[in-house]
């Protein structure tokens, strides 16, 4: 369901808009590149160090399996309050209360790991997944105010600057260890205890200097739409289904990020119980996670341009062939830490091309109206569905193998490929 002001807006659009309306989009992108390379410092910590800290904490394959999926679980959870609180407030307070609800998580979780203690460890990765939730959302404010031809470039640089805090995240534990020694605290406890000072002052910068907030800048600047009557004006929730169902650049978007996320997160989390349980040690985990991460971000400002420049579909096209790739890497070399290693980074790297790709496509084909709500409400259901596929990996890997895992992950693929080709064949033939 095409928005016509949407398109009257990106039709007058031109590389020399105006100057406030550039000056805007700098200082944005400046405080979001910021405030991503803090904050993801903050969450990185959660996929190692945290699952590490659930097996210790709770001595039970089955209660760690459910702390594991704790932060993701936590991330579906607020990310759809966050969407729709920066549709009422803007892109300033949601990312400014989604850092601050995450540094909190990441002090809960600092007593957890000291005195080992059950109910901070949960709650305390629950509220860590609000930092997931708006790293992800800082994606769409960076495309807020681009071109619509820039969209996708504009949303790669902010996943991109994500690399650095990502990849540090999960080696906290070797300035853990020098806090350790000075403080008393465990590493573990040391670790959370600077993620939760990372993630405290990302949302201070974010709350003082992301001004004017981008999402109401751009409102105040588009046209105000006709008036609807309140019997007839749809919820918010209800809005974005309808949109949905009518709108297919959109569904595709959709069943991409998801499926991307559900393929990811399936095999990234249990990679460090995998490794563990084959004598990898603490370093060479965080490691295998740390190349992971930076296949995920590294290459985003490239995977932009070409879905900019070739189409969007040609990117999921590219990251489905490399998703494969890992899963085949990782499921006929699972005792081989190399080769391990190498399929975490294929992995991170496909994810890339295909959330990257469709979230940009997501942001340019859903309506004004509904884009705050629906963003936070497509990262919601990609963290609640990577929670079960987290969750429901730990005993399938307990009961089968890592390869079967891989099985399972590669069938998931199967309806976004017949999609992408399908949608390929259909284009060709017009």
């Amino acid at each position: 369901m095409a928005d016509p002001q949407q398109a009257t807006r990106e039709q007058a659009y031109t590389p020399q808009d105006t100057a406030e309306e550039a000056k805007v989009q700098r200082r944005t992108m400046l405080v979001l590149v910021i405030v991503q390379i803090i904050g993801t410092v903050g969450v990185g910590v959660a996929p190692s160090i945290g699952i590490l800290l659930a097996g210790e904490v709770t001595d039970n394959e089955a209660w760690a399996g459910l702390a594991r999926t704790a932060s993701t679980l936590g991330a579906a959870l607020l990310g759809l309050p966050l969407g729709n609180l920066a549709a009422r407030k803007g892109r300033r307070s949601a990312l400014a209360t989604g850092w601050w609800t995450a540094a909190g998580g990441g002090a809960l979780l600092v007593a957890a790991a000291q005195w080992s203690l059950i109910i901070p460890l949960f709650v305390g990765l629950l509220l860590i997944g609000a930092g997931s939730a708006v790293s992800l959302q800082a994606r769409f404010a960076a495309a807020d105010l681009a071109s619509p031809h820039q969209k996708a470039r504009a949303l790669a640089l902010v996943v991109w600057v994500g690399t650095l805090g990502s990849v540090l995240g999960p080696n906290l534990g070797v300035p853990g260890e020098a806090i350790s020694q000075a403080t008393g605290l465990t590493v573990f406890a040391s670790a959370f205890l600077i993620a939760a000072a990372c993630l405290g002052l990302a949302g201070t910068i974010v709350f003082v200097w992301l001004r004017p907030d981008p999402l109401v800048f751009n409102k105040d600047r588009t046209p105000t739409p006709r008036p609807v009557s309140a019997a007839k004006k749809p919820g918010r929730f209800r809005g974005v289904v309808t949109e949905l169902r009518s709108n297919a650049e959109s569904r595709f978007a959709v069943i991409a990020v998801l499926t991307a996320q559900v393929v990811m997160v399936s095999i990234m989390t249990m990679t460090p119980v995998h490794l563990a349980h084959h004598g990898g040690s603490v370093t060479v985990i965080g490691i295998t996670i740390s190349l992971h991460i930076a296949g995920m971000y590294a290459l985003a400002p490239g995977v932009g341009f070409i879905a900019d420049r070739y189409g969007h579909k040609v990117s999921v096209g590219i990251g489905i062939c490399i998703f494969a790739a890992a899963l085949a890497t990782g499921g006929l070399k699972p005792d081989s830490t190399a080769w391990m290693m190498l399929s975490l980074i294929l992995l991170g790297v496909g994810w890339s091309f295909v959330n990257v790709a469709g979230s940009a496509l997501f942001s340019k084909a859903v309506s004004n109206q509904n884009r705050a709500s629906s963003q936070g409400g497509i990262d919601a259901l990609s963290n609640l569905l990577g929670a079960a596929a987290a969750f429901a990996a730990g005993p399938l890997l307990t009961v089968t193998s890592f390869s079967t895992l891989t099985i399972f992950a590669t069938a998931a693929l199967i309806p976004l490929t017949l999609l992408t080709l399908g949608s390929s064949i259909r284009g060709r033939s017009r």
